[in-house]
């Protein structure tokens, strides 16, 4: 009987470019692509967040990989950036008060690198200049003034101690412990034996002028110190006298210059302080000679990093603001940190050692961040929503708080954060983020999505030439002429399944152009054939596995038939991916039924091999039945379904219109044609839905009917819904040109089992009845049979109980 369904015809098959829509001769003849292809949506987003200044509208590109968001962000970035505000510099000094507690401070762009130089040019100048000022005789001369006062004042006071001594019968000992009086006698200390032969009034008369003496003796020691301290700070006063001569001019020179900058000038005041109180770091120092003859102690140098400008941030050729991407965002790399030198095994750091992370080089202007790199970073991720919040950043050292034992660590000024951040990332980060972090929602306001596709008209096609000619041009390929720029339009459409739409994905499309320059050899531009050589190449080194199972199936391991006819049995097809490759592999589904109230059991289920998505395929085939055949009589029956040789779960319900066919093959006892494959899932009320990898399923069934060998009565039964994302292989539509492939689209259940079965489904007539003969008479008939049997047989069985119990 002929099928009222015809097959598609082969230009139904795919759309083809006409190269004759280009106007080039190669992809020469164009220009560079500017801007972004088919992301108007993402593109507006951009341009939103980035135009708002407000706090927490920081942005996250989602999208899948190969969209062109990095590149595309890191495009529009640098456009705006260049025409915005150069951010200050960022330097850390020394804290002269609190040295572990270093201050950050800021200058116009440039500035910074000039201060810095400016310091190194001041001590220099200082290290020359203050060693001239107290090697000059005139200093020399008033230090030895100084010193010679206090000797003279000091010799007085020892001098009169002493008269009084003498006339005490005393004198002045020098001892180990300092000086003492000691009893006398012709100015020489009595000996304790001559002591001791002294009378009792004699020894009385001593031991008070002892006292007395010991007081005095007392007394002049701190007159002596007094005057010791009074004379060193004169010394240093003279000093601070001698180095101001040198100090001050340089030190105005630089006031003058950072006049404008309070915090500046507060530093300098500090320097200048620090450098008169310490003045003597400035002085030669001294070789001390060893023990060891010939060799020599060197100078004990002083350090003068107090002094430096540590610049952590230099703007100085910036232009605009700036934009940095990082692409390893740990948490040293982001925030910055403390690096610590180690000299005879003990570590110790400054505030020169701190060092700028990715954040304070880009405050004032934009940081870019992959956002599953930085989930995968310890600390970087929280540390970057406190930056956020608290508008600031800090360098420290994070893994402090976790040590055993606790040591004194540097704690920099935090520096106000100024900045654009942008997560870059897949769309189930996002959701992720957005629905378990809350503090995420606050942070991230602004969501610019990358689609995959866009559609196919005129405007992106043209920009796809433009695309191929600008990678052609930016990797030095050979150029593409028309038929080759065409070729990789309709690569475009086979990436995104659909005839009407383009890929977005152009990390893949510039593979496939990669590729085809390779391929072009010798020739001096890419043709149409050289794209499918490609095409035909990649597919070749990925497709091992599937090579693999196609042979399996012809050789008989794994039973699907391609020809002649079966009941209760129909192949399906499912898609295998590899991750880098998709295709599509047969399977033979078989239904049984017999008599019996189980209803429709999935073998797939009960040994829990299906996911839920199968399952509910398989409760929408029961209500199907239900509704179809249970309307006058209860649907008693007892049906078995299963994938055969099937060793792994089954997931989705592209199986669904599949597995009736094969039940209603079963119960209407009539055979289905194993030529032809069936995809497709299905609805209560039996309309056929549209699938996924319709262009993978049927290749895949070609391929294994072209190992087997083409009968001219092989095809696909797919859903009518799937038509606009056929862009199947040149081999396919050549055979179904040549009428030895064909290819079905239905819309529902009925249409399908037409096809498959050559016998009509039949429509319910006027009197509730199928046409005899009909597919739905058929099954209608046989479930009342079943459904007679098995009341006759309980009925059987019942009289059976009863004589048994009497």
């Amino acid at each position: 009987m002929t099928n009222k369904i015809q097959p598609v015809l082969h230009d139904k098959l795919k759309w083809t470019c006409d190269p004759q829509i280009f106007s080039f001769k190669t992809t020469n003849e164009l220009p560079i692509l500017e801007g972004t292809i088919g992301q108007e949506r993402a593109l507006k987003a951009m341009d939103f967040g980035l135009g708002l200044a407000s706090h927490g509208f920081n942005i996250y590109v989602l999208g899948e990989g190969g969209t062109g968001k990095t590149t595309t962000v890191k495009s529009l970035l640098e456009k705006k950036a260049k025409n915005e505000k150069i951010p200050d510099d960022w330097f850390y000094v020394y804290n002269f008060l609190d040295p572990d507690r270093p201050f950050a401070l800021n200058l116009p762009a440039g500035s910074g690198i000039e201060l810095k130089g400016d310091m190194e040019e001041l001590v220099e100048a200082l290290r020359r200049d203050i060693p001239k000022v107290f090697e000059s005789k005139d200093y020399e001369r008033h230090r030895d003034e100084i010193l010679d006062g206090q000797q003279e004042r000091t010799k007085a006071l020892f001098y009169r101690l002493e008269q009084k001594a003498q006339e005490k019968g005393f004198v002045l000992k020098k001892t180990a412990s300092g000086l003492s009086v000691a009893p006398a006698k012709d100015g020489k200390a009595i000996k304790q034996d001559e002591f001791d032969a002294l009378s009792k009034q004699e020894k009385q008369r001593i031991d008070a002028d002892s006292k007395i003496l010991q007081d005095k003796l007392a007394d002049t020691i701190r007159e002596a110190r007094q005057i010791e301290k009074e004379t060193k700070d004169r010394i240093n006063a003279l000093d601070r006298e001698v180095v101001q001569y040198v100090v001050n001019p340089l030190i105005n020179e630089l006031l003058e210059k950072y006049k404008a900058f309070t915090q500046v000038i507060d530093y300098l005041n500090d320097v200048k302080e620090d450098v008169l109180e310490r003045s003597d770091d400035f002085r030669p120092k001294e070789e001390f000679p060893l023990a060891i003859p010939g060799l020599k102690l060197p100078k004990s140098e002083p350090t003068f990093e107090r002094y430096a400008v540590n610049l952590i941030v230099n703007n100085k050729d910036t232009k605009g603001a700036p934009v940095v991407i990082e692409t390893n965002p740990t948490y040293y790399n982001l925030f910055g940190r403390i690096e610590y030198r180690v000299q005879y095994g003990i570590a110790s750091t400054d505030f020169t050692m701190i060092k700028a992370g990715s954040i304070q080089k880009a405050n004032g202007g934009y940081l870019v961040v992959n956002a599953l790199d930085l989930l995968r970073n310890i600390f970087s991720y929280d540390s970057l929503k406190r930056a956020i919040k608290n508008k600031e950043v800090k360098i420290e050292d994070v893994w402090e708080q976790y040590r055993l034992i606790t040591t004194s660590a540097l704690k920099p000024e935090a520096i106000p954060l100024n900045i654009k951040i942008i997560l870059v990332g897949s769309p189930f980060l996002y959701y992720l983020l957005y629905n378990l972090d809350d503090e995420y929602k606050k942070y991230f306001k602004v969501k610019a999505d990358f689609d995959s596709k866009m559609p196919r008209n005129k405007e992106n096609i043209d920009k796809y030439a433009l695309f191929i000619a600008t990678r052609c041009k930016e990797e030095g390929l050979k150029p593409f002429d028309s038929t080759g720029a065409a070729r990789i339009v309709e690569y475009g459409c086979r990436l995104a399944d659909d005839q009407g739409k383009l890929s977005a994905q152009f990390s893949e499309v510039t593979d496939i152009i990669r590729e085809a320059s390779f391929w072009a050899g010798k020739n001096g531009h890419v043709t149409g054939h050289d794209v499918e050589k490609a095409i035909k190449e990649k597919v070749y080194r990925s497709s091992r596995i599937e090579e693999r199972l196609r042979e399996l199936i012809t050789e008989g391991t794994l039973m699907v038939d391609a020809d002649g006819k079966a009941v209760g049995q129909v192949n399906g097809i499912a898609v295998l991916s590899m991750g880098d490759y998709a295709f599509g592999k047969p399977s033979r589904i078989t239904a049984k039924t017999y008599m019996g109230d189980s209803g429709v059991v999935n073998i797939e289920r009960e040994v829990k091999m299906s996911g839920r998505i199968h399952n509910k395929g398989m409760m929408i085939l029961t209500g199907y039945l239900g509704e179809k055949y249970g309307q006058e009589t209860p649907i008693n029956l007892s049906a078995s379904i299963c994938f055969e040789q099937s060793y792994e779960e089954v997931e989705g319900d592209s199986a669904a219109s599949t597995e009736l066919y094969a039940l209603l093959s079963s119960i209407s006892g009539v055979p289905i044609k194993q030529g032809i494959a069936v995809t497709g899932s299905m609805n209560q009320m039996g309309e056929v839905q549209p699938i996924g990898g319709v262009n993978e399923k049927i290749e895949g069934f070609f391929d294994v009917c072209s190992a087997k060998g083409l009968t001219g009565n092989q095809g696909v039964l797919m859903p009518e819904k799937n038509l606009k994302h056929l862009m199947l292989k040149k081999d396919v539509i050549d055979a179904v040109k040549a009428g030895k492939f064909y290819i079905y689209a239905v819309k529902n259940v009925e249409e399908g089992i037409e096809v498959l079965t050559g016998v009509p489904a039949g429509g319910k007539q006027p009197d509730g009845r199928y046409p005899e003969g009909t597919i739905n008479y058929l099954v209608s008939k046989r479930l009342k049979e079943l459904a007679k049997n098995l009341k006759e047989f309980g009925k059987a069985k019942a009289k059976e109980d009863k004589k048994e119990n009497k």
